[in-house]
């Protein structure tokens, strides 16, 4: 059982830049897949990355490949969520997801965070 927690949320503009962070306290972490999902108001909870416990595998949904960036370090905590180039679009409330298997149905994920919002003005 591990607790995700969400940081870095906040309200930027159109073109600006912000890194978010996943951490839990339980070393089991460091061992599961953990994907970031995100829900806009009155939109369905969509995938928006994932990487597995190694960091060397990772997926990005088609609306942030090229903008942004999921990492971390072999067996260590946070995993972080670099965006770029921020759209109006992505303005919602971020999750991080634990023990999945790394890809992008939030069904196989078992631990999640409570979420931090990021908001994108234009």
């Amino acid at each position: 059982q591990v607790q995700p927690v969400e940081s870095g949320g906040a309200l930027v503009q159109a073109g600006d830049s912000l890194r978010l962070s996943c951490t839990a306290s339980e070393r089991a972490f460091s061992s599961y897949a953990v994907g970031w999902f995100r829900q806009a108001p009155g939109k369905e909870r969509e995938f928006v990355a994932a990487i597995n416990w190694s960091g060397f595998t990772y997926y990005y949904a088609d609306s942030v490949k090229s903008r942004f960036t999921i990492s971390r370090h072999k067996g260590e905590n946070p995993v972080y969520l670099q965006m770029n180039n921020l759209k109006v679009t992505d303005t919602a409330v971020y999750y991080c997801a634990a023990n999945g298997n790394g890809g992008s149905d939030d069904s196989d994920y078992h631990f999640w965070g409570r979420g931090t919002q990021v908001t994108v003005s234009s």
